[in-house]
């Protein structure tokens, strides 16, 4: 499945101004990465996932259209996947890609 080009586009445009972005195809979805760390990736099968402090995992799993990511049965530590319709509205698709690039930004660069 590909990855919803309109959801792609926003995140772009959200992620304008953020210096040391590139993006690259990956998990049948598009990852925007931080300085090579992945911060946001618009899935192919709808929504996002998102980078999060693990400290922070649990809260943000608790908002709405949140859960944990899980890749090949296994719970990936550090990610939540928001479902599409958590990112229809402006305002929370913006809280949501600036909690990925927040996350990102406290890596080292690769």
């Amino acid at each position: 499945m590909a990855y919803d080009e309109d959801l792609a586009n926003r995140v772009r445009e959200l992620l304008g101004p953020e210096p040391d972005i590139s993006e690259r195809r990956m998990f049948g979805g598009l990852a925007m990465m931080l300085r090579g760390n992945m911060a946001v990736v618009v899935r192919g099968a709808g929504g996002l996932m998102v980078r999060v402090d693990p400290a922070e995992a649990d809260s943000a799993r608790g908002e709405p259209g949140a859960e944990a990511t899980v890749m090949r049965g296994r719970e990936m530590r550090g990610w939540v996947t928001v479902s599409s319709d958590a990112c229809e509205r402006d305002a929370d698709l913006a809280r949501w890609v600036d909690r990925g690039v927040r996350s990102a930004r406290t890596l080292p660069a690769k």
